[in-house]
């Protein structure tokens, strides 16, 4: 049996209120995918739909961990998830997705899976450098000295501290100056 069939909705019979449903996801769910992005993980979803004649909307509330590798060491690590995202189905003559959170579905669609929608948001909400947590201190710190840096230098030393306050004027400026001058 197909593990993904455990999120389908029907929603023919549904009437035009608030449901709820509440998911969970482990590693089978992630195989099913046949993706590579995520392996394994144990997420939680809770699942509000509200169902309208026009409409149905699904706000989804994702938590728990899904395991990574390290882009620095190749260490296997959990990055923890907890995301909120809505997605609204309408109703139409044939079905097209129109932006990242609004899809037309047929009118007599029978049943939605939601596996899908779940698998995009928690990859959405994974950070794009993926770092085990030990290498995010680092990280942080060492951006933190790194706050100023000095890009380009002309070679050329500026003192401000000239009793007469008159900048110092690279040689070369003066010497097209003079020939202006003329």
């Amino acid at each position: 049996m197909n593990p993904l069939r455990a999120y389908d909705i029907h929603i023919v019979g549904l009437d035009n209120k608030r449901y709820e449903y509440d998911f969970t996801s482990d590693s089978s769910f992630f195989v099913a995918l046949e993706q590579e992005l995520i392996k394994a993980g144990n997420v939680q979803t809770h699942l509000v739909l509200d169902k309208s004649e026009t409409m149905i909307r699904l706000d989804f509330h994702i938590v728990g961990a899904v395991e990574q590798t390290c882009d620095r060491s190749l260490d296997e690590y959990d990055e923890l998830v907890d995301t909120q995202r809505s997605m609204l189905l309408k109703f139409g003559d044939h079905n097209e997705e129109l932006s990242d959170e609004i899809e037309l579905i047929e009118r007599n669609t029978s049943t939605i899976n939601v596996a899908r929608y779940i698998f995009e948001f928690i990859s959405l909400s994974l950070p794009m450098k993926r770092l085990h947590p030990r290498f995010r201190a680092e990280d942080d710190q060492d951006d933190d000295d790194q706050d100023v840096k000095l890009i380009y230098s002309s070679g050329v030393e500026t003192n401000n501290d000239d009793a007469d306050d008159q900048p110092d004027i690279d040689p070369r400026w003066a010497a097209l100056r003079k020939l202006s001058d003329n």
